[in-house]
């Protein structure tokens, strides 16, 4: 079979939906079209597609449905649960570095607002440092927010060493799960968190549907104004189809996981070994074992990662810099700053995610191609050796 002229390594970014998805989704908007809030036939009709999706999710992601809040995605999510689990402006917020811009840009507004921020230490892996919690002025912090999986690193992180201090101190935690969902177990319940936000496109749902799951029993201020729906948490009518394809899409990651996982780490291997011989010296950032199973990111010292990306797109692979959300930006991503990686490799950082419909043959193709901008780039620079 020839190799697709475009071979895809960014799959952070965005998945496209499953057919499985759209055919619900197709499905839903068809048989489903009213307003689910209408008290006649049609809305009724639409309630229970709605409610089934709620109760669905709920049990995939152990909640409860009433637990359940359906968003336009993850950057809603999160600032629902940043802005509506205090009862005003907080104190102090603690995070960990390198969030998410829908975090960063949250917390920044809540600085401009009064708020003082706490930094959590992670190390040079780019995982928390437990013992460095007590440090932290627990007494004066109002909420926490942190990051499952890292978007740019793909770093997995254990929350639970700040989930329990939380607990202890009565503090609302609020865990972005986003890259998180689809791609690795997620448990509500385990996970002892106070809201989890996720979002579908992450792992081949429709775009412009998210959740927001907030504990049984935690008040939450609603961020929009409106209407009634979600139990006063989030007006606006509810888009019924998208909701559908969402819990159907986690569905199919769940039914496949443990094949999926198997492979998507062996394509995401088979990349770093053959990038590790053909475009030597290289360096793999984050933690090699508590990472997610698509998520590489790597440095190619000598190179530029504007140039590499522009070079790249041209030779037909398609990777990032870091988050799609930041792209632009020139500064370097916070993340790697705060893991002390060396500023002449975090400019040289390319972020690199597979997905379902990559190939070993893809990965293969997708080394040489790499391999050959980044010869051509290092050959303008003195004291780097070839691949």
């Amino acid at each position: 079979m020839p190799l697709p002229a475009v071979i895809n390594l960014d799959h952070n970014a965005t998945t496209a939906p499953l057919p499985e998805v759209v055919e619900e989704m197709v499905r839903v908007a068809r048989e489903a079209p009213g307003n689910p809030g209408s008290r006649h036939a049609l809305g009724r009709r639409a309630r229970q597609e709605l409610e089934s999706a709620r109760e669905r999710l709920a049990t995939l992601l152990g909640a409860r449905p009433s637990e359940v809040i359906f968003t336009s995605g993850g950057t809603e999510s999160i600032n629902l649960a940043l802005r509506g689990l205090t009862a005003g402006i907080p104190r102090r917020v603690a995070s960990l570095p390198g969030e998410h811009p829908a975090t960063e840009e949250t917390l920044r507004a809540l600085e401009a607002a009064g708020t003082r921020r706490v930094t959590l230490a992670i190390d040079g892996d780019g995982r928390l440092i437990p013992a460095r919690l007590v440090e932290l002025p627990w007494h004066e912090i109002e909420l926490v927010t942190l990051l499952l999986a890292h978007n740019e690193t793909g770093v997995v992180q254990d929350v639970a060493p700040v989930v329990e201090k939380c607990r202890e101190h009565n503090i609302p935690v609020h865990v972005d799960a986003v890259q998180a969902v689809g791609k690795i177990e997620v448990d509500f319940q385990r996970l002892g968190a106070t809201a989890l936000s996720l979002g579908a496109h992450k792992f081949h749902g429709p775009r412009g549907i998210g959740a927001l799951l907030v504990r049984e029993g935690v008040k939450l201020r609603p961020w929009l104004r409106g209407g009634h729906q979600e139990r006063d948490r989030r007006p606006g009518t509810e888009c019924v189809f998208l909701a559908a394809g969402m819990v159907r899409a986690l569905e199919l990651w769940h039914r496949d996981r443990a094949e999926l996982t198997r492979r998507l780490t062996l394509l995401r291997d088979r990349l770093w070994e053959g990038l590790l011989t053909r475009c030597a010296p290289v360096r793999r950032i984050g933690h090699p074992e508590h990472r997610l199973p698509n998520t590489l990111n790597v440095a190619f010292p000598g190179c530029d990662g504007e140039g590499l990306l522009v070079a790249l797109d041209l030779e037909g692979v398609c990777c990032s810099l870091g988050t799609t959300c930041a792209s632009g930006s020139l500064e370097p991503a916070p993340i790697l700053k705060a893991m002390q990686i060396p500023e002449e490799l975090h400019r040289s950082c390319l972020r690199l995610s597979v997905g379902r419909d990559n190939t070993p043959e893809e990965m293969d193709a997708a080394v040489e191609r790499i391999a050959a901008v980044v010869r051509r780039l290092r050959s303008t620079m003195p004291g780097i050796p070839p691949p």
